[in-house]
């Protein structure tokens, strides 16, 4: 719960000049908080059991953490650095997302097979959705937050949840095991990463259809889709790679190697560089997203799960 003080101060200075990303280290129970101007860790923060899913409220000044071993989600205040509370979620709570207008938190909660949606201002737990699909992974809220798209492990399909109704209202068939989900800016497309099938899924969102496969690399997983919604990244854990989408062809026009089982990704505000979590190298690839080159490698804490950037 307490920052070491040096680092606060580094922390501080740095983040008027650049925005930070933070990593949620499974294994260490930390929150690695990285400057995105020198590309060095600046802060640790205590999380404690198993932090794994992440998101950043839309005033950069709260993140909330899905911590498995308690089945809670953590309330992490920015400006002091700091836990300030958590709440209960159920039990194994994973994939954790922010709606548009900062008014829901959600995280996907594996063992009952449902959505969590907790009010972001009072940070009390007001209702649950139940999905089809069991052991939910990640929960995410398409751009106008009409719908919710939610990805399963023991699954072939991605839940759909009208956020109004407060229910699912459709499931989309793609392939076994979906994982990552990510909408274009507009919210015309999401592409969905299917791990056991290596292929993403391109969603026409108004039809809830897919409109085409793409193959990736080995064991797609992660999703990270760019502001301008030109690129769109793709997570291969087991090639230890990063697929570029031109979303103009929907054809994979690069390959990045990264570290060992990359997962979670998050790209800076501009889109010019792309963080990655490498699960089993300990460490976040960055990605030059003009070039498609690794500009540095950053050592974090063991087991990071993902990527949120403010």
């Amino acid at each position: 719960m307490r920052i070491f003080a040096c680092a606060l101060l580094a922390w501080a200075g740095a983040a008027a000049a650049a925005p930070n990303a933070y990593v949620p280290n499974e294994k260490s129970g930390t929150l690695s908080v990285i400057d995105t101007a020198s590309n060095r860790v600046t802060a640790e923060i205590r999380i404690g059991g198993k932090p794994r899913g992440l998101a950043v409220s839309p005033d950069g000044k709260t993140l909330f953490v899905s911590e498995q071993s308690s089945n809670a989600l953590v309330v992490v205040d920015l400006v002091k650095g700091e836990v300030a509370g958590r709440v209960a979620l159920g039990e194994s709570p994973e994939g954790v997302g922010m709606s548009p207008d900062g008014k829901w938190v959600v995280a996907a909660v594996e063992l009952s097979n449902s959505v969590a949606f907790v009010d972001a201002l009072s940070r009390e737990r007001q209702f649950s959705v139940k999905t089809a699909g069991k052991n939910p992974e990640h929960a995410v809220f398409s751009p106008d937050g009409r719908w919710l798209l939610v990805s399963a492990e023991e699954a072939d399909s991605v839940d759909v949840v009208d956020v109004a109704a407060r229910q699912e209202t459709a499931s989309i068939k793609v392939g076994p095991r979906p994982r990552g989900i990510g909408f274009l800016p507009d919210g015309s497309r999401a592409y969905v990463a299917c791990e056991l099938a290596s292929t993403i899924y391109v969603i026409d969102v108004a039809k809830q259809t897919v409109v085409k496969a793409i193959k990736g690399g080995n064991y797609s997983n992660g999703i990270a889709v760019r502001g301008d919604g030109a690129r769109v990244y793709v997570s291969n854990g087991r090639d230890g790679t990063v697929s570029v989408i031109d979303t103009a062809s929907d054809e994979i026009i690069a390959t990045v190697a990264v570290g060992k089982r990359p997962w979670g990704m998050a790209l800076t505000p501009d889109g010019s560089r792309l963080y990655v979590a490498n699960g089993r190298s300990n460490s976040v690839s960055v990605i030059d997203t003009a070039s498609n080159t690794v500009v540095a490698t950053v050592e974090v804490g063991e087991l990071p799960w993902g990527v949120a950037v403010r």
